[in-house]
């Protein structure tokens, strides 16, 4: 064909194409021109499949598979963190669940909710019958007492003399006695109930024999009170008038479950949270694992101290826990490794263990607790060993596809 017809748009000769077809007639020449001259496209080399030497998978440089793969390097275990739940409750070894040692009629409440109180600090005043006879039987013995003691010293001075016989004496100083008795008697009546034979306020006062914070009161002017309400401290039955506690230290009870126990001891650090404070950590320790296993629940009690310095935490309130157990001082060649490393093979346990870079072998271990994702190795594993986390069963996928064709 003539191009330079072409070009000029126009006919080569009578019977040609017409000239508006010229310019694309022409493109598609240059077109397969071009595409005639380019060079042809070089195949990839194909990789290397993946190759098994008894335990171990080999893969090849630049193997896709290596991108399914991750690895971390197993680290000794230097504490474990056991996940609990629990219930806050006042500290028995701060708190005094208060009752009246007397009976009679409430006069007066000295103390209000909340108050802070001293040792010895007056709560209430009850107007009391028995604490009035106890007071006038410790007046009378005291004189009692002077009496059989100036008797004493007249006979004595009488028989001194010659004026009085000898069973005067005797019978004085046995009198004596007798009223010292009765008077040593009498004050520790008075004395067990607070109160003194020098004093004149007939008025029973209900005193806090600890410092702390009245967290609880069950009573109210003219209310009538007896000393039997307390029945062996049987709250079930009757409340206490007072409760005074340390709200600033309080005591957690956990469940445990029987896989548990074995990662806690004594001593441990507690973190607590509160529903009511997401954003807060309240630190405690563990000071008491119980000696039995609850039949019911199959849980094991713990008890705890938790610090509670700004008093947010309120007794009774349900928490979390986590007990951080310190294991360096029985760890030995104990190592953790992420839980994800691990699969299960005929009741067996096994991982992977990178040897040198694509060279992986599988390794049977023996396990021992879990704890906030990380297991325990009990053997198979030493510190250092790289281990693989993230691909295992891809590797068993390809040891099982080559056992399956020998």
């Amino acid at each position: 064909m003539n191009l330079n017809l072409l070009v000029a748009g126009r006919p080569a000769r009578p019977g040609g194409l017409p000239g508006r077809l010229f310019p694309a007639v022409f493109g598609g020449l240059v077109l397969a021109l071009l595409l005639g001259c380019k060079p042809p496209v070089k195949e990839a080399p194909e990789l290397a499949a993946p190759k098994v030497e008894g335990e171990s998978v080999i893969l090849a440089e630049g193997a896709p598979q290596k991108s399914s793969l991750a690895v971390e390097s197993a680290a000794l275990r230097k504490a474990t963190v056991t996940r609990l739940t629990g219930r806050l409750f006042w500290n028995d070894e701060a708190t005094v669940r208060i009752y009246t040692p007397v009976a009679g009629r409430v006069a007066n409440i000295l103390a209000g909710l909340g108050q802070t109180v001293t040792v010895g600090a007056p709560l209430a005043k009850i107007d009391s019958p028995d604490f009035g006879q106890a007071l006038a039987d410790a007046r009378t013995a005291e004189a009692n007492l002077r009496l059989a003691e100036r008797s004493l010293a007249r006979s004595q001075d009488l028989a001194a003399h010659g004026a009085a016989p000898q069973k005067d004496v005797e019978s004085a100083e046995a009198a004596f006695i007798t009223a010292t008795s009765e008077r040593d008697r009498s004050r520790a009546r008075l004395a067990l109930y607070g109160g003194s034979d020098h004093g004149t306020n007939e008025l029973y006062l209900l005193r806090s024999p600890l410092a702390g914070v009245v967290v609880e009161k069950n009573l109210n002017p003219g209310q009538e009170v007896r000393s039997d309400m307390m029945l062996a401290n049987a709250t079930q039955f009757f409340a206490p008038l007072f409760v005074v506690s340390d709200p600033t230290k309080l005591w957690v009870q956990l469940d445990v479950s029987e896989s548990d126990v074995v990662n806690l001891k004594p001593g441990a650090t507690l973190r607590v949270f509160a529903r009511a404070y997401p954003d807060k950590v309240f630190t405690g320790r563990l000071e008491n694992i119980g000696d039995s296993l609850d039949p019911a629940t199959r849980t094991v009690k713990v008890r705890g101290v938790v610090d509670n310095p700004d008093k947010l935490l309120k007794a009774e309130m349900y928490v979390s826990a986590e007990a951080v157990t310190e294991l360096a001082d029985q760890a030995g060649a104990l190592v953790e490794i992420s839980a994800k490393a691990i699969f299960t093979k005929d009741n067996h346990q096994y991982l992977f263990v990178e040897q040198t870079p694509g060279h992986y072998a599988r390794k049977a271990v023996k396990t021992g607790t879990e704890s906030n994702g990380r297991t325990l190795i009990t053997e198979g594993v030493k510190s250092g060993d790289k281990v693989v986390v993230e691909g295992s069963l891809l590797l068993e996928a390809v040891l099982e596809a080559t056992d399956t064709k020998s």
